[in-house]
């Protein structure tokens, strides 16, 4: 069993203008003149949770988490307009410049694996550590595994509620019939799709079934910004130039001490992606976990993480 840290509340807490559109929120848990280390939340469009609060030792880091671009607290809500990942990698660095942060450590999982390795490459000075979960290089193939063909092999029955929404003459493309639906002027049509693509990914995310997961996503507001955001960022291939961006310039951060923490039966990202990763960095520490799936909470992966987290603590000596 993961022993997680006991439940703690902010200390502080804000938002911070990163465009004329966009407020971003954010807060600060643990110690306030402990080490920083900011959390990078999955989606995109996931939004920050308070468990997640409990993965740190509260007397030792300044723990830091934020909402991303249009989810959370931050508005305006589900906005796709300006929502980019480099507009994200600006808007972590605004938010270490707000703190008055010289370096911090960096924790990410899934979309926040793909976030935190692009934040640590174009700021390398800035990243003291990374703790890696559930590896999401968002090339191509990765897409099409759990949204067209693949994943669908293991769950036809969760499978056939996500293209339930789509007609069969447009399920040759999901991606993209779910974003004409997600982006569509009609509400009951955004819904529907938004509630089919979340509960699909909720559906699958951990080795053993969760109904709590996917009746989560009944919620109209955290279904339609993690549907749309995740849709939008996947139809403009995370608005990368160039799909092997992550692995091609994986020299500029092999210094940075690095775990990767990945689950052997990962269904929505396979573990083919940190073994890609780990073979390109070869100076990162690579935990597979035998008994797990995807998600952060399930027992072995969260152990995994909490155990990184203190290991890390060596990183500031």
């Amino acid at each position: 069993m993961a022993e997680y840290y006991p439940k703690i509340e902010p200390y502080a807490s804000g938002f911070i203008d990163v465009s004329e559109l966009h407020t971003m929120y954010y807060e600060e848990c643990g110690n306030k003149n402990g080490k920083p280390i900011v959390f990078l939340h999955g989606g995109p469009g996931g939004g920050i949770i308070p468990k997640i609060r409990q993965f740190f030792d509260p007397e030792f880091y300044r723990i830091i988490l934020f909402d991303q671009r249009g989810c959370g607290k931050s508005t305006p809500h589900a906005e796709l307009t300006d929502n980019t990942t480099w507009h994200l990698v600006s808007d972590i660095e605004q938010l270490r410049e707000h703190l008055g942060i010289d370096k911090w450590s960096v924790f990410g999982g899934s979309w926040g694996s793909t976030l935190a390795l692009t934040y640590a490459i174009s700021h390398p000075n800035r990243v003291k550590a990374l703790i890696l979960r559930g590896i999401f290089l968002c090339r191509p193939h990765e897409i099409e595994w759990f949204y067209q063909k693949g994943a669908s092999f293991v769950y036809p029955d969760y499978w056939e509620d996500y293209v339930r929404v789509i007609p069969a003459s447009e399920q040759h493309d999901m991606v993209s019939a779910f974003y004409k639906r997600l982006t569509s002027p009609i509400a009951e049509t955004r819904l529907e799709a938004a509630k089919a693509w979340s509960k699909w990914e909720a559906a699958t995310s951990k080795l053993l079934y969760s109904p709590e997961n996917v009746e989560e996503f009944d919620n109209p507001e955290l279904a339609l910004a993690f549907a749309r955001i995740e849709c939008h960022y996947f139809i403009n291939k995370i608005f990368f130039d160039n799909p092997d961006f992550i692995l091609e310039n994986i020299r500029e951060i092999r210094h940075i001490p690095t775990v990767i923490v990945q689950g052997r039966y990962d269904m929505v990202c396979p573990m083919t992606s940190a073994w890609d990763l780990h073979k390109a960095f070869p100076e990162a520490k690579l935990v597979i976990v035998p008994d797990a799936g995807h998600s952060a909470m399930e027992d072995g992966i969260a152990a995994e993480l909490i155990s990184a987290t203190n290991v890390f603590k060596d990183v500031w000596k």
